[in-house]
């Protein structure tokens, strides 16, 4: 059900949606990050973010995204060579 390959594309799904997430709504990104915080640590919930940090979590989205789409593009070609279409 869940071969390597499998769990490979998932991942890079994962990644591609976290990371877009992280892009566009960044605010919200550190927000789920606070809530499960709040579950081992007191005063969570009083964090505000500076405005650099959000900054950097948008950066981090971008290149998780592009991570994501990398290993996507990577696995195409890996399946082409792989089924004898070698490209010149």
């Amino acid at each position: 059900m869940f071969g390597r390959a499998n769990c490979r594309r998932l991942g890079a799904v994962w990644a591609i949606a976290q990371g877009l997430f992280a892009l566009v709504a960044p605010r919200w990104s550190v927000e789920v990050t606070k809530r499960l915080l709040e579950t081992n640590y007191e005063n969570a919930d009083e964090l505000e973010p500076r405005p650099a940090y959000l900054r950097q979590v948008r950066a981090l989205g971008i290149g998780l995204a592009a991570a994501g789409l990398a290993n996507v593009a990577m696995d195409v070609v890996a399946e082409r060579d792989a089924d004898g279409d070698v490209a010149e």
